[in-house]
């Protein structure tokens, strides 16, 4: 089966690198963590009827579902889904092995995006910010930033502390006067060992308000409390919502997902939500995310019934890319994809 083709410039902003996990495994936080990336699947994926998943997996080659770490594998499923740019996010969960160590370094990633930056961009993971030291993680934010050229970075809430916790409040002034993208995981963890009460997007309030020039990218579109972000949203216009991980319900809960787009579009609009895929070192991640968003449509009744608009097809150029690549200055006008 030859892959539909589109003209969508794309920008992934959660782009996981996870690694070698060999020397980890042993956790039982780490464990714990792969247990529920198996029950995630279901969720979104393979736990749906049989007829709503043949049109997903029709064409899949076998090792899209395969566990592969390589960055060649995310290049290789890149070109093959029209992916453009990747943001490489390296994987912190230190809660997961105890806080002794991370999955993966910001300098194991840095080796991996200058390995082929056309395609791979630079994102920190600044987590944990309050158990490393909230000077330590301005320190490194600043490294970033002044000699690497970061514009985009990651915080990860369920493994250190509360969005709106005070004690974090100078890393929020650092990124605001750096003006950077900060890319925040919320609503559940999704994952134990994590603490869903640090990222609950309510939280989002008191940092949008405070910090108003600090551009905010909430992940998972705060997933199941949609409704809270979007109102967030709707009030901050530094809030962007993010679709990362839930796209893949476009084919497997497609009402489920004409809702939570449709209430974005409604609440927030076109110009402030962006695509994702959650990409965790399977292909089919992004496979799911890129057939979700280009060929779903909210259904007619759908529409009427809760006043939705249609998508179009400028609404999916700006999700799929244009106003990531806005915030982070990347043109959108030439494609980077591998034909």
């Amino acid at each position: 089966m030859t892959e539909k083709k589109d003209d969508f410039f794309k920008i992934d902003p959660e782009c996981h690198l996870i690694g070698d996990m060999e020397h980890i495994n042993y956790f039982p936080g780490v464990q714990m963590w792969w247990k529920a990336i198996d029950n995630i699947a279901r969720a979104l994926m393979t736990g749906a009827p049989p007829q709503m998943l043949a049109p997903l997996i029709a064409g899949m080659e076998e090792k899209e579902m395969q566990k592969n770490p390589d960055p060649e594998n995310i290049i290789w499923a890149m070109d093959k889904y029209g992916v453009d740019i990747a943001c490489l996010l390296p994987e912190s969960m230190m809660d997961s092995t105890g806080y002794t160590s991370r999955w993966v370094s910001n300098g194991e990633m840095a080796k991996v995006v200058e390995s082929n930056p056309n395609r791979f961009i630079y994102e920190p993971n600044v987590s944990p910010i309050k158990y490393k030291g909230v000077k330590n993680t301005i320190w490194e934010l600043e490294y970033w930033v002044k000699e690497k050229g970061a514009k985009i970075f990651k915080f990860y809430p369920p493994e250190d502390t509360y969005i709106n916790d005070p004690d974090i409040w100078p890393f929020y002034e650092k990124a605001q006067e750096l003006r950077i993208l900060l890319d925040i995981h919320t609503g559940f963890c999704w994952v134990p060992p994590g603490k869903s009460k640090y990222a609950l997007p309510i939280q989002l309030d008191d940092v949008a308000r405070d910090f108003p020039e600090l551009k905010i990218n909430a992940f998972h579109m705060g997933y199941p409390y949609c409704d809270d972000l979007n109102m967030v949203a709707m009030g901050h216009p530094n809030v962007y919502v993010c679709l990362s991980l839930l796209v893949p319900w476009a084919a497997t809960a497609p009402r489920k997902f004409a809702k939570i787009l449709g209430e974005a579009m409604r609440w927030v609009g076109p110009d402030r939500i962006i695509w994702g895929t959650d990409y965790a070192g399977f292909a089919a991640q992004i496979r799911g995310a890129v057939m979700g968003l280009r060929d779903f449509q909210i259904p007619k009744d759908v529409q009427e019934q809760y006043g939705y608009p249609e998508i179009t097809d400028d609404d999916r150029r700006k999700i799929f890319g244009e106003n990531l690549g806005k915030l982070l200055g990347i043109d959108t006008s030439k494609r980077r994809v591998k034909t």
